[in-house]
Order: structure tokens, then sequence, then C-alpha cells
């Protein structure tokens, strides 16, 4: 047996999670904590407070996903001022092998930990075992990357694709293209700008200030005072939550325009991903909006915009796609990458 620690490490909240390992290509849980990052100065108190809990020994490896780039085996964290250095974790926490790796990187070693319970099948395909697995997610902002086969491994390469430009395809996203510019005083708008949680504030707002349709006087309030706290590192709102939750419910027109005209830009956008890469291995939506808006996904015109590329309609419709429905695929990864060291 070997002992490992994952931590999904963000600058709200980071969760550690303890597993063994034997021949078994899935680790086995054997702890697992959540703490809020902000109440710790840095990783290292809350590894060891988490270890003494534990009441295990020290592992021998661990992997920790982080929510910014890793440079130079260092990292720090976009939302929080923590600096992390693999030489002084090791040394300080006493683990002999420890590995940083980009979030959403995590996400893809996790792909391969994922059992058929974790997933929801969008479009079956014809699965191809040697291709490409490609992966997308948008959440805060939008993920992207790809895994290659090497053996029996896959090597995970994460992408910038998400701050790629914004390609609109017909008048509506053209109006909103010129919004965005406009309201942002910019010369290029990235697709992340579109397709991510706030992607749909900025939607929404858009068709507002259009006056596509009537503002609910509930949502109406949500949205200005996040708009009120604007710049601020913590907002006491969350409106992309509530007019996702208004459009599923069918209650609000202008929450399910935004939502229509969202998820179709996200379609299109994973459409352009699987075109550059053909991952007949596989198109994996991650993120933690997706799960949340399963029905509009299945029935709005996710996979109609995903094809929608001329030409090029019937290899898309060949590529499987999938909803990783698992919150924890990071943790899963994060694990299976120590495991690896």
């Amino acid at each position: 047996m070997t002992l490992l620690l994952a931590g999904d490490i963000g600058g709200t909240k980071t969760i550690l999670r303890l597993v063994e390992t034997s021949d078994s290509p899935n680790p086995h849980t054997i702890y697992q904590e959540s703490y809020h990052s902000a109440d710790f100065p840095d990783l290292v108190p809350i590894v060891q407070q988490f270890l003494v809990k534990a009441n295990t020994p020290i592992p021998e490896k661990a992997c920790f996903a982080i929510a910014g780039p890793i440079v130079k085996n260092t990292a720090k964290l976009t939302n929080l001022a923590w600096f992390l250095d693999t030489e002084r974790l090791q040394e300080e926490l006493g683990i002999p092998h420890i590995s940083l790796i980009n979030d959403f990187a995590a996400i893809g070693y996790g792909i391969v930990g994922l059992q058929k319970q974790d997933l929801l099948t969008l479009q079956v395909g014809k699965s191809q075992p040697e291709a490409p697995i490609g992966i997308i997610g948008a959440g805060t902002g939008l993920g992207q990357g790809f895994l290659i086969k090497q053996g029996n491994n896959y090597q995970v390469f994460p992408s910038e694709g998400g701050h790629a430009d914004f390609a609109p395809r017909n008048e509506m996203e053209f109006q909103l293209l010129r919004y965005l510019l406009g309201k942002h005083d910019i010369q290029r708008l990235s697709v992340e700008r579109v397709v991510s949680g706030m992607g749909i504030v900025a939607i929404y707002q858009f068709l507002r200030d259009r006056k596509f349709a009537h503002e609910s006087p509930d949502i109406a309030q949500v949205v200005r005072t996040w708009e009120q706290e604007a710049g601020q590192e913590e907002k006491s709102v969350d409106p992309g939550a509530v007019i996702g939750t208004a459009a599923l419910e069918g209650r609000d027109r202008l929450s399910e325009q935004t939502l229509q005209l969202f998820i179709e830009a996200y379609g299109a956008e994973a459409g352009n991903l699987a075109l550059k890469l053909l991952p007949y291995g596989g198109l994996y939506i991650a993120g933690g909006i997706a799960p949340k808006i399963l029905p509009l996904i299945q029935n709005s015109g996710f996979l109609l915009n995903f094809t929608q590329k001329g030409r090029m309609r019937r290899l898309l419709e060949e590529i499987p796609v999938y909803i990783i429905l698992n919150p924890e695929v990071g943790l899963i990864g994060a694990a299976l990458c120590a495991a690896r060291l």
C-alpha cells in the first residue's frame, strides 16, 4: 500500500483527500476534509492539521491542484496571498514527493478515474480508444485542454483556449460582441467573456439593456447588487446562479433567453475545440455550470450548435460527448497524478 495526499486548492475552499493505492487502478479514499482557505496563512498549516486529524503516517507523495498557473514548480493563487513552492512544501511537510498542477489539468487526469455513474452521455458517437480526449469546462472562467495516449497512461496538456477570440455567428451574437466591446472599452473579446459564469451575467445585461424581454424585479435586484459590488473580491450575491435557476424553472423569460444564448455559444465553442483536436476518445464537458443546467443543455441546442460546422458536421457527429457529473473530478485527478510521481 502507498499513502497519497490529494488536494484541490482554491481561493475560497481547500479540500484535502488521503488515499491509498494497491494494484487497483483507482486509489481508495480513507479520509477527506474541507477548509476555508482564507482562515489560514498558507497551505502548510492546513495540511498539518489535516494529517493530525487523519491520524495516519506521513504520505509518501502528494499532488495539489491549484486554481492558478504553475510556473517552475511554484504557484501563486489568484484570489489568495499564498505562494506555494514544491521544495518548501516537501521540507516543511516532510512529504518526499510533491507536485503542483493546474486545477484544469487535474480534471484531465481525473477523467480516466471516473465511473459510469459520474458521466452523462450527450452524444454516443463512435469512440476510438487511441484517439485524443478533449476537455472544455465553463465555470468562473473557461478551461480547455486535451489528453494524448502514451503507452498505458495519458499525458494531460492544458491550454489557454478560453482566451481565444469570441466568434459571433448570427446577428444576435454580433450585437452581443459590439455591446461587450463598448461596455468594457476593449478591442477584442475572448470567448471566456461569453462562455463562463461571468458570461451568463454579461448576456443577461445585454438582453436587458436591449430590452429583449421584461426584467423580473427579484432578479433585477440581484443583478444590480452584483453590479454595485464590481471590483470587490467577494460578492454577496451570485447572479449567474439566480439566472440559471429562473431559466430552469421557466419563470423568467429574460433568464430563459440568456441561457439559450449562453448554451448555443457553449456548444459552438465546444465544436470549435473538437474540430482542432478530433477527440474521438471523447469530448468531456467539465466545470460547475453544466451539471446545474443539465436539462437545458440536453434540450436547448448545445449539440445542434456543436455539430453545426458546415461540411465538417458528420465528423463532429461521430465524436462522443460526455458531461462530467462528479464535482470531485479534480481531486480524483490529483490523487492519480500523485500515484504517478
